[in-house]
């Protein structure tokens, strides 16, 4: 029997609960290890009836949460007719939900085309008691100076060498990032504070380091002064350790064809041909592709 080379490009948007995930991406090694990436692949596989590659936009760290993680993946054009969202999320474990699967262009690619990432990091500030449904999703921190929190945020938005705020491990050579904003807002609980990160791009366990330095000068530790000067020196050994991984939620990621750009970033790409736009604006039509849920 002939194999179709022909394929359609999936956009999926999913949600997982990372607490007994061994982060988004497949691992090497003689142990096998549960990933969100290969609970994704082994669903996309059974469905598409082939071998199926997911590309993911956020390499997710053990533990760490999503509430709208977005991959790709090409499957045989003759499996396009299937109701992909529905079917997945009927494949894939209870600690995952596949919000969206829907047709893209073929060369949209859930990392490189992203535009922008919004990670949230919830603190319970308490130090007497944690409510035992959010243990997995928060870091106790006890009681805060969020006053000085917000001076260090200050400091750390904007573009600036982040080297200092990306741990080991990585292959990336430019450690230049923009962070557009950091902001409060009120979490579940009273006893919760959420810290919200936004950004074209972060490096590795960056939001985490992030988020340590703020806890720290919340309780005195680390000065704006400290900061500038680890910003300058580029040394992560003169920063504190890295804030826990379940207190972190990738919130959204943003792309151009969905006109992101200007809502949430404030100004267009510069110098983004139109041609790229157009490429990015189009994605085949997929008759009877199932129902398309929309996420929340």
């Amino acid at each position: 029997m002939q194999r179709d080379t022909q394929t359609v490009r999936l956009k999926i948007t999913m949600a997982y609960q990372g607490t007994d995930f061994e982060g988004w991406q497949l691992q090497a090694g003689s142990r096998p290890a549960r990933t969100v990436q290969g609970c994704l692949e082994e669903a996309l596989t059974t469905l598409a009836q082939v071998p199926v590659r997911a590309h993911g936009s956020a390499r997710t760290d053990s533990g760490v949460h999503a509430l709208e993680q977005v991959a790709h993946a090409d499957v045989p054009i003759g499996r396009a007719g299937l109701p992909w969202r529905r079917a997945l999320d009927a494949l894939v474990p209870r600690d995952m939900a596949i919000l969206e699967a829907t047709a893209a262009p073929s060369g949209f690619h859930a990392r490189f085309d992203a535009l922008g990432k919004r990670y949230a990091y919830t603190l319970w500030t308490n130090s007497r008691f944690v409510i035992p449904q959010r243990r997995q999703f928060i870091w106790q921190t006890g009681e805060l100076n969020v006053d000085e929190m917000r001076k260090i945020a200050e400091i750390l938005a904007g573009r600036h060498d982040f080297a200092a705020f990306a741990n080991s491990g990585s292959d990336v050579r430019d450690t230049v990032r923009n962070v557009t904003s950091i902001r409060t807002r009120d979490g579940q609980f009273p006893d919760e504070l959420v810290f919200e990160f936004e950004g074209e791009g972060f490096l590795k366990q960056m939001v985490r380091n992030l988020m340590g330095t703020m806890v720290a000068a919340g309780r005195g530790k680390v000065n704006a002064e400290d900061v500038r000067s680890c910003l300058e020196m580029k040394d992560r050994t003169r920063l504190p350790a890295t804030a826990p991984a379940q207190g972190l939620c990738l919130e959204r990621v943003f792309y151009g064809d969905c006109g992101d750009r200007r809502l949430v970033l404030g100004h267009p790409s510069p110098g983004e041909p139109d041609g790229e736009r157009d490429r990015c604006a189009r994605a085949p039509d997929l008759t009877n592709a199932g129902d398309r849920r929309r996420p929340k």
